[in-house]
């Protein structure tokens, strides 16, 4: 049983007054087709706020550890989370991932691996240009501008999508994407701070 729709209105309604959450660019988002959404990751409540401000269901690559923690092991593939091994190659999550995106859907992840301590903007792993490359779905890059204070306001922008034809056609590494993706993401941080 899916408690994507669910879990997505029960968010919705306390984290938008909470943290008067405010949507710029949803009309950005691309309709149809596979999209890797890639944000920066400034705190553990920013896989559903992410949720809730897209308007396509997003599949969460989740740190493995969460899938040990019994309610969670229950929630998290029913929200449409799936486990990758940190630090290292988990052929099972990029199987995952790549099918996911191929297929359509939304994937969503954090470029930079783990959450910033400053808030500042880290290195994007390579990752992220990987499943760009490989994933025949266009990046979407996000970025979620803080703090998560009550009653302050939390904003999540949605940049232009990046067409990836061009960096597939010219053979481009999967470190040069990722850099492209964190270049937009940066961009966005400072149009919107």
């Amino acid at each position: 049983m899916n408690l994507y729709p669910f879990g997505k209105s029960l968010v919705s309604t306390i984290f938008y007054p909470l943290y008067r959450v405010k949507v710029i660019g949803k009309e950005n988002f691309p309709a149809e087709g596979g999209v890797l959404l890639c944000t920066n990751h400034i705190d553990n409540f920013d896989p559903p706020v992410v949720g809730i401000t897209c308007p396509r269901p997003v599949h969460f690559m989740a740190k493995e550890e969460l899938f040990r923690v019994p309610i969670l092991k229950t929630i998290l593939p029913k929200v449409n989370a799936f486990p990758v091994k940190r630090g290292m190659s988990d052929r099972e999550a990029f199987r995952t991932a790549l099918k996911l995106l191929r297929g359509g859907n939304v994937v969503g992840m954090f470029p930079e691996g783990t959450r910033s301590k400053t808030g500042e903007l880290g290195k994007g792993l390579a990752g992220a240009g990987f499943f760009a490359l490989k994933g025949d779905a266009d990046v979407m890059p996000c970025a979620i501008i803080g703090p998560y204070k009550p009653f302050r306001r939390l904003k999540v922008v949605y940049g232009k999508p990046i067409k990836m034809a061009s960096y597939r056609e010219n053979k481009a590494s999967a470190e040069e994407v990722t850099e492209v993706i964190m270049n937009e993401i940066r961009n966005l941080l400072e149009q919107h701070k």
